[in-house]
């Protein structure tokens, strides 16, 4: 590991590590979470959602209508549901208790607003991709290398049960 990326941490005692020209990357998996707030998902922690943000803003709706890949995010504004500011949820405090979310009345949790949720690739829009497990998108998503490549590591990992867009303050840590 330090050879590969000058990691600073010592490594565990051993006498020798032969085959080491073989090896071409070091990913070391522990069960930290992925994020901490709802707008973590697995989509952006991979990097997906960047990829498919981009795919919908190609298709020949959102270009009529000058969409870019912005306008597919639910963190910014333009085409995220104002509502509830892309959350999907709406926070109700509760005072000595703890607080309780529900869903959007105005999105119906969907994160957007209706205008961006009427551009559609073969028939989702991009809410249905997020609600979309990723065992599912495999198929979806058959002609397009990079994003197969990235949902393959995904289910091959045994994640292909979750959804694309699960907020990963609801993924387990172990």
């Amino acid at each position: 590991r330090r050879r590969l990326y000058g990691s600073r941490e010592k490594p565990g005692k051993h006498k020798i590590i032969l085959g080491t020209s073989q090896i071409d990357k070091v990913i070391e998996i522990d069960q930290s979470p992925i994020g901490k707030t709802p707008r973590s998902n697995p989509a952006t922690y991979t990097g997906l959602f960047d990829v498919i943000r981009k795919l919908f803003s190609m298709t020949r709706e959102a270009k009529i209508r000058g969409y870019k890949p912005g306008r597919f995010s639910f963190n910014v504004k333009g085409g995220r549901c104002e509502h509830c500011r892309g959350q999907g949820t709406k926070k109700i405090e509760m005072h000595f208790l703890p607080d309780v979310y529900v869903t959007c009345q105005n999105c119906k949790g969907k994160r957007y607003n209706s205008e961006t949720l009427e551009v559609t690739y073969k028939g989702k829009n991009i809410a249905d991709v997020l609600d979309m497990r990723i065992e599912d998108a495999l198929d979806f998503f058959a002609n397009f290398p990079m994003i197969l490549r990235l949902l393959r590591t995904l289910n091959d990992v045994g994640l292909g049960y979750m959804k694309l867009g699960q907020p990963s303050t609801t993924l387990s840590g172990g």
